[in-house]
């Protein structure tokens, strides 16, 4: 391995290499929020049936996790600075399994809200720390970072797409059980267990290749070689803060908007009577569509130094979030679930790529932590909204029509964000 190396600048490592490294560390994105945060969803309606839950109530169960990944985002930077992000993801991995398995041992709301907070404390951890590694790929692949980044979050697609075949599964072999529901959430611990294995195995690529440091102690810098050139250029806080005013209120309206859209298509289509496959089929098609989002909007990514993808990529999403709002035609709700796939990761990405366009290497931890508390602060709001909505005489139809109008409103106020270098 001594010549990747060692070798000159111009013996760039074959991108496959990049490839495998970027969906091995996808495999953090598909825990930390594909499985963690949206297998949820697919879980609402039977435990709001069985344990006889408000759709406000249920929504607070995701606000719980929000407020877990706030408190995730603002902890992960000092964890990372003290064991380094490698052991950070994976640590996180094993947490989400042990709170996963956790949320199918209660019955009770408070000790089910503590799950879900533990829950999104760690998923924050790994997402934040996942991104963190993905976006040190660029140091070997500067031409294809935008790919690379979407690799990574795409891998949110795949736990979406695992989680759309084994729950319904598990509920349906659980049915005759008591709370057979838990046996859903136990179902997907052992994937975040299997999840963690491949994790390991991706730290060992990654130390091959010099990118992920030790599993405990801190990481090397993401890019040594140019990092002090540009070190006084660097935004403080409060400067950054400023800077990036724009493209953080739009992505805490995204965070508002998203969720509540991921919280409860699935109680809507099932409150109008939908049928189980055609449900597995629209959240399996969402899935994919995570999946193959990386190369759609790539050159955006590549391209833009400034607010127009997450403006655009946020735009997008407010229609895919308003079609199952205003008609239950099946073409257009399908249209919708693969439309909202398509996006709503890349709008993730899309800040990540701001990022690394616009500050140092040494502050893209920064930069990304920050970018990760709005997004946080935004979910806080969405689901108990939206449930809140969701009870009165409008239903769950007016609750995504709120979800639309908050992205649409992050769109106009991220087309304002302007390149800062």
């Amino acid at each position: 391995m001594s010549h990747d190396d060692s070798g000159s600048a111009s013996a760039a490592p074959p991108l496959h290499r990049g490839v495998w490294l970027a969906l091995g560390l996808s495999l953090g994105a598909a825990v930390s929020l594909g499985i963690t945060r949206f297998a949820y969803g697919l879980l609402l309606p039977p435990m709001r049936a069985d344990l006889g839950w408000s759709y406000l109530l249920a929504g607070a169960m995701n606000t719980a996790n929000a407020v877990g990944y706030l408190v995730g985002a603002l902890t992960v930077p000092g964890l990372m600075r003290r064991f380094g992000p490698v052991a950070v993801l994976i640590g996180g991995a094993l947490l989400a399994a042990l709170f996963m398995a956790g949320s199918g041992c209660f019955t009770a709301d408070a000790p089910l809200l503590v799950q879900r907070w533990l829950a999104g404390i760690v998923s924050a951890w790994m997402f934040v720390a996942g991104g963190l590694l993905a976006a040190r790929l660029s140091n070997g692949w500067p031409r294809h970072t935008g790919w690379l980044l979407g690799l990574y979050y795409g891998g949110v697609g795949s736990g979406i797409v695992v989680s759309a075949l084994a729950v319904p599964a598990l509920l349906d072999w659980a049915a005759a059980r008591p709370h057979g529901w838990a046996w859903a959430w136990w179902g997907l611990a052992l994937v975040c267990l299997l999840a963690a294995a491949g994790l390991v195995s991706t730290w060992r690529a990654l130390a091959a290749q010099g990118l992920g440091g030790t599993v405990t102690g801190r990481a090397p810098s993401v890019a040594p070689s140019s990092a002090p050139a540009m070190e006084s250029s660097a935004p403080g806080t409060a400067d950054l803060l400023r800077a990036f005013a724009p493209a953080l209120l739009g992505y805490a309206l995204f965070g508002v908007g998203y969720i509540g859209y991921m919280t409860f298509v699935i109680a809507l289509l099932r409150d109008r009577g939908t049928a189980a496959a055609d449900i597995t089929a629209f959240y399996a098609l969402l899935g994919v569509a995570v999946m193959a989002s990386s190369r759609l909007w790539a050159g955006w990514l590549d391209r833009y130094r400034d607010g127009r993808p997450l403006a655009r990529l946020n735009a997008l999403l407010g229609l895919a979030t308003v079609l199952p709002a205003l008609t239950p035609a099946w073409p257009l709700v399908l249209a919708s679930g693969v439309l909202f796939g398509a996006v709503f990761l890349s709008v993730v990405a899309s800040t990540t790529a701001l990022v690394r366009h616009n500050l140092p290497a040494s502050r893209w931890a920064a930069g990304i932590s920050a970018f990760t508390i709005v997004f946080a602060v935004g979910q806080i709001v969405g689901p108990t909204v939206v449930g809140w909505i969701g009870d009165g005489p409008g239903g769950l139809e007016r609750g995504l029509l709120f979800s639309a109008l908050a992205l649409w409103l992050g769109a106009l106020v991220a087309w304002r964000q302007r390149a800062l270098r």
